[in-house]
């Protein structure tokens, strides 16, 4: 599913360069749920931006579901993105004047769903994350975990190959956290590759691999005993 292969990336930072990704090699099936870990200067974040299109190496090569990812204008990229990718973001990212339900809704209108067809998909997502009943209700009128839900819910909406989830438990309580890695091990055991980027130890022993990087390279790679919720 996924492809990296000997991936540099550096910064230019004034006179001199910041070499952030050291000859990155990593391999994820379809179907994984992984979790990369890494304290802050690892490179996890630059990581995470070339696998979601946001940004591109310098060398090395990434190929996706069988597409080598490169050579990407921001139209391209756009394109692949709404193709491959779903995203789940720690600040949620809703807009706040439009309801749960015109939120997880919103990325269809991008892939040319007609108003009744991306409301009722819409619909079946919420249902599926337990938040049917809240579709009428704004961002403010929801909790962090029910935000997260909702986000969740637009990031599949569009049946992404592959979920990218940053931090997704980092502005939630360890209740809430859990209840949302349970929801993500449920959508991966439907079958969905799931890369979730986090720094914290619980949160990745959830998942079934863990990746962790250290001054841009990776400094372990292990399949854990996964802490089932």
């Amino acid at each position: 599913m996924i492809h990296i292969q000997d991936l540099h990336k550096s910064y230019q930072m004034g006179s001199s360069s910041l070499h952030v990704l050291k000859g990155i090699n990593l391999q994820i099936n379809e179907g994984e749920l992984v979790a990369i870990m890494g304290s802050s200067g690892s490179g996890k974040s630059t990581l995470l931006n070339i696998l979601g299109m946001l940004d591109s190496g310098d060398s090395g090569s990434y190929t996706l579901d069988n597409t080598l990812i490169k050579n990407l204008d921001e139209t391209k990229a756009a394109k692949y993105r709404n193709k491959f990718l779903g995203f789940v973001f720690q600040s949620f990212n809703l807009i706040n004047y439009k309801s749960a339900l015109e939120n997880v809704a919103l990325p269809l209108y991008y892939q040319g769903f007609s108003r009744k067809d991306r409301l009722k998909k819409a619909l079946d997502y919420l249902e599926k994350v337990g938040l049917k009943k809240w579709a009428t209700h704004l961002p403010n009128e929801l909790s962090g975990g029910q935000k997260q839900r909702v986000a969740i819910a637009r990031s599949l909406a569009t049946e992404p190959k592959v979920l990218l989830a940053d931090e997704p438990t980092g502005a939630l309580d360890s209740k809430t956290s859990k209840e949302v890695m349970q929801l993500i091990q449920n959508i991966n055991n439907e079958g969905k590759t799931i890369l979730v980027v986090t720094h914290e130890t619980d949160i990745a022993n959830m998942c079934k691999r863990i990746v962790h990087l250290k001054d841009g390279v990776i400094v372990e790679d292990k399949k854990v005993n996964q802490v089932i919720l």
